[in-house]
């Protein structure tokens, strides 16, 4: 949840009256994820937001899987996925499960002839290449190299590109994306000891009202089919909005980690929470200063948690052959750790600069038939010490 922010021009009260110059009422929207029992924004439309023209045929978009059961290390290279123009088009689902798609696109074009809305999940987009303007009915979010971007579900946006060159690593999650508990106090502030704070949170700005009538395309995604609504105004009609439920932007550069004397376990690296996964932040950082400290990262078992690292950029001094946009997956059920070699040469460094984001699941996660075609085949068996 972030924290509350206020756009534009509200009533005094909720619930009330609100005129237009013309004498006319704004029309009023109860926005969140959660029903009417938790985070919430109020917003004011110019006109309904309820005036549905057309529908046309709807497509499947269900990932495709291909195993559903694995006990085995697996490596995909993401940067293989190839740009594709459309934003809808280019989003490539690798590892699903029933609490999230783990999704790599590569956009060569912005989307400026329809609006798409996730209704089932929210959207955890990380922008690995490329900058430019995400546009909601919020306002605008200006986004760049190692921004996440944090959108609730049926939130209606279009993405604007600044080039054709884009790489982006995306989480649907299908519970809402929220900062973790034990950052939080009790009234919701993030506390001293949390990574960030709220300076780091980027809400909305430059809200624009669209007063608009015509025929304005919604891809709605829904159950894994995607939906082609038209609407009779313009999505973006807002005056005004406020409270707590919004898209925002954090960048993965504003996280403060956390270092000891000897090496921190995986969770002081968390940025975010949902039901049933984490996603953690591994960011440059000084290594261990115990004078007997060895940086590199123990070996450990995953006993219930499917760990998946996205290597972003950096040195990563326990992996070998890591290359930029790769995707480790070390499944629940079998430990994994340094590849040989890497724990002595780790011995006497004093930083790294390593960039990652991870997202660990606490089910099993299932290969779809485009992670099969990025697959590094030999990555299971890269452990086994040759002399």
């Amino acid at each position: 949840m972030p924290y509350y922010h206020k756009l534009g021009n509200v009533p005094h009260k909720r619930h009330t009256q609100f005129r237009k110059p013309d004498g006319g009422l704004y029309s009023e929207q109860l926005f969140s994820t959660e029903g009417f029992s938790n985070d919430y924004t109020l917003l004011y439309h110019v006109h309904p937001p309820t005036q549905i023209i057309k529908t046309e045929n709807p497509v499947s978009v269900a990932p495709e899987v291909a195993e559903e059961k694995m006990l085995r290390h697996r490596s995909f290279e993401g940067f293989h996925v190839k740009p594709v123009e459309d934003y809808l088009e280019s989003r490539v689902p690798v590892l699903v499960n029933n609490d999230c798609h783990i999704v790599l696109s590569s956009p060569m074009k912005s989307v400026e002839n329809y609006f798409y809305k996730n209704a089932d999940a929210d959207e955890m987009i990380f922008i690995h290449e490329g900058n430019g303007v995400l546009k909601t009915m919020y306002g605008d979010l200006p986004f760049g190299y190692g921004d996440y971007l944090v959108i609730p579900r049926g939130t209606i946006y279009q993405i604007h590109f600044e080039k054709e060159y884009n790489r982006l690593f995306i989480v649907e999650s299908f519970s809402p994306i929220r900062f973790p508990k034990r950052y939080l106090s009790k009234y919701g502030q993030l506390l001293e000891h949390a990574p960030y704070c709220e300076r780091d949170i980027r809400a909305p700005q430059n809200l624009v009202t669209h007063d608009e009538k015509g025929d304005f395309q919604v891809r709605t995604k829904k159950k894994g089919v995607l939906y082609n609504l038209h609407y009779g105004t313009h999505p973006f009609d807002v005056v005004g909005w406020d409270g707590c439920c919004y898209p925002y932007a954090f960048s993965i550069h504003d996280f403060e980690p956390i270092t000891g004397r000897v090496h921190q376990p995986p969770p002081v690296h968390q940025t975010f929470e949902s039901n049933n996964f984490v996603v953690c932040s591994f960011v440059p950082r000084l290594y261990d200063y115990h004078p007997d400290s060895i940086p590199a990262p123990y070996n450990h078992s995953n006993i219930d948690s499917d760990e998946v690292l996205y290597y972003v950029d950096g040195d990563f001094m326990s992996r070998k052959n890591v290359t930029r946009g790769m995707i480790t997956l070390h499944p629940a059920g079998i430990p994994h750790g340094p590849h040989p070699g890497t724990v002595e040469k780790s011995i006497g460094k004093k930083e790294t600069q390593e960039l990652a984001v991870m997202v660990d699941t606490f089910h099993p996660l299932m290969l779809t038939k485009q992670a099969l075609a990025i697959e590094n085949a030999d990555y299971t068996t890269s452990w086994v010490i040759t002399e």
